[in-house]
């Protein structure tokens, strides 16, 4: 299995949408299985018209601290010392603030009465949807208030592989940004596609995702999205993939039916036929960069 991820740096850069054209485009005539890996604001699975997931499970990425008040001899150690303000005191007693810890475990090694233990909590749930292309997405959410996106990336992809383990190509949707989430994505990639729109922010973004796939030494190319809004910068940003040995893989014209196609829960692909074409080009050209049969 070949596992492409698609990241952008800039959120509303048209990630999303750009994968899941490329995902039918490649499911024509290879095995796939989706992976939504923006934990925090998982949508790929709306994209495809898929609105209902078929289940639902809950995992446990993430640990909170616990308190055994018998050990307890009310030191206080515990609250004065917690970074992140997640450890209340009341009637001489620790009491956590659930929203707020962050299961960093300085409690629990700093209580000299053992009182405090980390303990796993479900922390998020990863969904199975079946799409009308003939494959299916993995996506997850985090539970309100918690944390470990990086964690429950991780645990998304593990499921995808489970789930798909004839398909050929599994397609990642990063989350936007460059934080954990992405770097999960990311990590253990064979190939990685940035999609970038010619503005300041765009293209400075861009450059930050960049310095991650350039870290773990993944092939990467970059798709320009509405190219045409400013060609001053997409001429910087042509310049800054030639400069780095990076593969132009597409520019695509700015286009209201992209959100036209988004109410309607289709592929631009399947919502405006005349985009075949250019989604079918660049499979190739990704395919050639894989070595695709």
């Amino acid at each position: 299995m070949k596992t492409i991820t698609i990241l952008s740096g800039k959120g509303g850069v048209g990630k999303s949408s750009m994968t899941a054209s490329l995902a039918i485009a490649f499911s024509k005539d290879k095995r796939l299985i989706c992976a939504d890996c923006d934990v925090d604001a998982s949508n790929l699975s709306l994209v495809f018209g898929a609105d209902r997931y078929e289940r639902w499970d809950d995992i446990s990425t993430n640990e909170k601290a616990m308190f055994d008040l018998d050990r307890c001899n009310s030191c206080k150690r515990c609250f004065d010392q917690c970074y992140f303000n997640a450890i209340a005191w009341e009637n001489s007693r620790p009491k956590l603030k659930d929203f707020s810890c962050e299961g960093c475990g300085l409690c629990e090694l700093i209580c000299p009465q053992k009182a405090i233990s980390l303990e796993a909590v479900n922390n998020a749930k990863i969904g199975y949807a079946s799409t009308r292309y003939g494959f299916d997405v993995v996506s997850a959410q985090l539970n309100p208030g918690e944390s470990g996106s990086g964690k429950v990336v991780s645990e998304v992809k593990k499921k995808a592989r489970e789930m798909g383990a004839d398909a050929e190509i599994m397609l990642v949707d990063s989350a936007a940004g460059i934080g954990c989430p992405v770097i999960a994505s990311v990590t253990g990639s064979d190939y990685a596609i940035i999609v970038t729109e010619p503005t300041p922010s765009g293209f400075s973004d861009m450059k930050k995702a960049f310095e991650i796939v350039k870290h773990f030494n993944i092939p990467t190319g970059i798709i320009i999205n509405k190219f045409d809004l400013n060609l001053a910068q997409t001429k910087t940003i042509e310049g800054f993939a030639d400069a780095n040995r990076l593969k132009i893989l597409a520019e695509v014209p700015f286009d209201k039916k992209f959100a036209e196609a988004l109410t309607e829960m289709t592929p631009i692909i399947e919502y405006e036929k005349d985009y075949g074409s250019l989604f079918d080009k660049l499979k190739v050209s990704i395919s050639k960069e894989l070595r695709l049969n």
